[in-house]
């Protein structure tokens, strides 16, 4: 019944959103976020309103289609059976690129969801350097953070791709470390979830 930038939350994704935004405004004053950042699309804006709730509109959250979902093109909403029952010779084409530089007809790869991040990352620097910056943001977005920020190979993201799914309203964090370098210090945490309701 929508398009995949307006799909609301349910009242289970309000909830967790919910339950997030309680977790965070628990978070020590040096975690609270000065900068925050949101995908357009209204499933992770309207987890970040919950989200930031307790800090009110002092935080001028900026809405970035950088941040946006990656575009899949003429394969929205088809599963990867529907994907290949409908367009037999694009699934054999995927199989020969690889899911990292394939790009369905009318969409992204994920190797454009990395650059449309590193744009965004440059810009946060130039702007907002030294600042806590929180976004909220979808799976191929995260995964390709974790692709800048690491230095990872497609081998190392697609296997941590593989193996971790990340759950809605999960948490991944990254601290600076005495290097100043940012650091993995969590990844796809739902603790917050887990001790409530949600």
């Amino acid at each position: 019944d929508y398009r995949d930038p307006d799909t609301p939350l349910s009242d289970n994704g309000v909830a967790q959103a919910r339950a997030l935004g309680r977790h965070l405004a628990c978070a020590p004053a040096d975690r609270h976020p000065e900068v925050v950042l949101s995908s357009p699309y209204e499933r992770a804006a309207s987890t970040m309103r919950h989200a930031v709730e307790p800090w009110g509109e002092a935080l001028h959250p900026v809405l970035d289609e950088r941040l946006r979902e990656r575009d899949l093109g003429v394969f929205d909403g088809l599963t990867g059976h529907g994907i290949r029952e409908e367009y037999p010779q694009e699934a054999e084409r995927r199989a020969a690129m690889g899911k990292f530089y394939y790009r369905p007809p009318g969409g992204e790869s994920w190797t454009d969801v990395v650059l449309r991040v590193r744009s965004l990352m440059t810009d946060v620097v130039a702007a907002h350097a030294g600042r806590r910056v929180w976004a909220f943001t979808h799976q191929a977005v995260i995964m390709a953070f974790r692709y800048v920020l690491e230095s990872l190979t497609e081998e190392e993201l697609l296997r941590v791709d593989g193996h971790a799914p990340l759950g809605n309203c999960s948490l991944t964090v990254y601290r600076p470390a005495d290097s100043g370098e940012l650091r993995l210090s969590a990844y796809g945490s739902v603790d917050h979830l887990q001790a409530s309701d949600a």
